[in-house]
């Protein structure tokens, strides 16, 4: 168990200490926000939006005793995202906890394995008070080094959507027209950075000219008409 002098300590109005912990349940547009006591018992729990309004659960935090110098730790199912920029701010402990740790100790405090967001905000919570010895905190990086991790990811997310639409191009040539795989070799090897210049033959207009005298000049013989006789195989009007 981890030490007291090391998390946030409140004071009971009876003059004993408690400690509180944080869990949030996140999702793209709303988060479930649960407190317990080192006892497990709830002290609140909230709804929030993904926006400004949403954004201030560091009020709510205050209102337990959260202070810029002994924060109150937090526990949440992502590393990244707007929400946890903001909890991040000064000496805050966050805790991202992968979603299928979360999944096995749902089974703790729920018969049923349903997904409920509140109750797994819940589990959030409880996780810090019994087993926060066992999980590791994000680490407290400088703005430009967090800078260069969102950069990094930008570009890793960027390689798997190109394998992914190349996976999936490949499957459905594959399904319908497979002579093009068998025809484009390159795929099979990586994606070359630079590839080599081709140029295309172009006509000569002089050579045009000596096959047919009459022609103008910087133009073939067979004019328009007869382009369009020769491809569709009838007479020239």
């Amino acid at each position: 168990m981890a030490r007291v002098s090391s998390w946030t300590v409140r004071t009971e109005h009876g003059g004993g200490k408690i400690l509180i912990y944080c869990g949030i349940d996140w999702a793209k547009r709303f988060h479930d926000v649960a407190l317990v006591d080192d006892s497990g018992q709830l002290l609140a729990k909230r709804h929030i939006t993904d926006d400004a309004a949403g954004y201030r659960i560091l009020d709510l935090l205050a209102e337990y005793g959260d202070t810029e110098d002994d924060p109150i730790p937090v526990a949440i199912e992502t590393s990244r995202g707007l929400l946890v920029a903001v909890l991040r701010t000064g000496k805050r402990k966050m805790f991202a906890i992968n979603p299928m740790a979360a999944a096995r100790y749902r089974d703790r405090h729920s018969v049923s394995r349903k997904k409920c967001d509140r109750g797994d905000a819940l589990v959030l919570a409880n996780i810090l008070r019994t087993d926060m010895h066992a999980h590791r905190p994000l680490p407290q990086d400088t703005e430009l080094a967090r800078a260069v991790a969102v950069l990094a990811r930008a570009q890793q997310d960027a390689v798997w959507n190109r394998q992914r639409i190349v996976n999936q191009l490949r499957s459905l040539l594959r399904e319908y027209y497979p002579a093009v795989l068998t025809a484009v070799d390159s795929w099979k090897g990586p994606v070359p950075a630079r590839g080599p210049r081709t140029s295309l033959p172009r006509s000569d207009p002089d050579a045009s000219r000596e096959a047919d005298p009459h022609a103008a000049p910087g133009r073939p013989r067979t004019s328009w008409p007869a382009a369009r006789h020769h491809r569709r195989g009838g007479p020239a009007p």
